[in-house]
């Protein structure tokens, strides 16, 4: 097939020029081929800048006899050079000669597929969202989609790029990633470390394909804080129940996050409760059934009578009505946001969020009145008991703290079989170490 390859320098302007200074140079490399009404063609930068006034569009090159212009038209040359070596090596080797093919050639760059890490992202994000309600929850759907314009901005103001060659991640990248997250997105340490562990996930998929030799997270450390998680009291969430507020929304918002105080469903399980979820359950009393889509399980949690209450408080709502739904719930943001103002006038000084209302459910409600851990765990819908235990540890230890002071008279007195002195010493535990050591108690 005739084909016909040419080569075009030309100065384009960028954004945000400023009259009178230099302009990046770009070269267009066109193949022309017979039978084929478009050609084909590609442009890039060379970078190299110029003055937009020394450019003669009849030479296609810089017009002048300094050395700095002899310098960058001798560049010129060389890159047109390459491109007819390039063009005559596809040929030589029956390659297809394409303008990206020759660009490859002309930057050094191996002719198998550059891929990048943003196509593969979007392929990942399109399927998860394909999957909402089966697979995955909406709201991970939205931060895999967070992940992905924070990913976007930072090649683009760190490493000047539109898209990343997935071969040049390294451990550098990652950690200037973390850098940038923390500084410029202003994200607390976990939230960063679940931004990284969002784009992990992607680059492994990259690995599996073995489009990567090595995995770059293997080097990188990727551990989270422990975060105290602190419940409301039983005081206070009898004190926010009680408090009166002049504007409706942080009344209907106050009531909602009751609720969940009592029942333990997280927001995105509240936000779509419908009346059709609830039913009687075996000991005659109603019970939610409602399924999650996090843990592909089912939570069944019998209602108190308080939470029965804060529920018929709302079946008359015009928007609950229309749209079966328990509660009139707003946006998580706005929740927040509402919970805020709520916490300043009741007094609470840590930061009120939706979220807390689990904890409160799982400590102050179920763990502190004689639940058992394994019950908790499944009221709350946990995947395993371990995830209950891990979450709420303090709470255990407070819960045995309070069973062994049941026996703790019994056991305030040693037994008569030792000397009077060590059972004086009981109640002395400044000379208690050296009774110890005379005796050999020490097992």
């Amino acid at each position: 097939m005739d084909q016909k390859v040419s080569t075009l320098f030309y100065p384009r302007k960028p954004k945000n020029y400023v009259k009178g200074s230099d302009m990046p140079v770009y070269m267009r490399i066109t193949v022309k081929k017979e039978n084929c009404p478009t050609p084909d063609k590609i442009d890039f930068s060379t970078g190299k800048w110029v003055d937009r006034s020394k450019w003669s569009t009849t030479s296609n090159r810089l017009a002048g006899r300094t050395e700095q212009i002899k310098a960058l038209n001798d560049y010129f040359d060389l890159l047109e050079l390459k491109v007819t070596q390039s063009h005559n090596y596809l040929l030589r080797t029956e390659y297809e000669v394409t303008a990206e093919k020759l660009k490859l050639l002309v930057e050094g760059k191996s002719l198998e597929a550059v891929r990048t890490i943003l196509p593969v992202f979007k392929e990942h994000n399109g399927r998860m969202k394909s999957l909402i309600g089966k697979d995955y929850a909406y709201g991970t759907w939205e931060r895999y989609e967070t992940s992905y314009d924070h990913t976007v901005a930072f090649m683009k103001e760190v490493y000047k790029v539109d898209d990343f060659d997935i071969r040049k991640f390294d451990l550098e990248f990652l950690q200037k990633y973390e850098f940038w997250l923390k500084t410029v997105r202003n994200c607390n340490h976990n939230s960063t470390m679940k931004y990284l562990a969002n784009f992990k996930k992607i680059v492994l998929i990259c690995v599996k394909r073995k489009w990567i030799p090595q995995d770059p997270f293997g080097e990188f450390k990727m551990t989270k804080k422990k975060v105290k998680k602190t419940p409301l009291s039983q005081h206070q969430v009898d004190e926010l129940a009680k408090k009166h507020f002049s504007s409706d929304r942080l009344t209907v918002v106050r009531d909602i996050f009751l609720f969940c105080c009592y029942t333990g469903l997280p927001y995105a399980e509240i936000k779509k409760l419908k009346r059709s979820d609830i039913f009687i359950g075996i000991d005659g009393f109603r019970w939610i059934d409602n399924e999650r889509v996090k843990t592909d399980g089912a939570a069944r949690i019998p209602l108190l009578p308080v939470a029965e209450q804060l529920m018929d408080k709302y079946a008359d709502d015009p928007d609950c009505s229309e749209k079966g739904l328990v509660f009139p719930v707003r946006s998580n943001q706005r929740m927040n946001g509402y919970l805020k103002e709520i916490a300043d006038l009741c007094g609470i000084k840590f930061n009120l969020t939706f979220h807390i209302a689990r904890h409160t459910f799982a400590t102050t409600i179920c763990l502190t009145n004689g639940i058992s851990m394994e019950t908790t765990s499944k009221l709350l819908c946990h995947a395993s008991i371990v995830m209950t235990a891990g979450v709420y540890a303090q709470i255990v230890d407070r819960k045995v703290s309070q069973e062994m002071m049941s026996i703790r008279d019994k056991y305030r007195v040693l037994p008569q079989q030792y000397p009077e002195s060590i059972r004086l010493a009981a109640t002395q535990p400044c000379i208690v170490h050296s009774f110890i050591q005379k005796y050999n108690l020490a097992g």
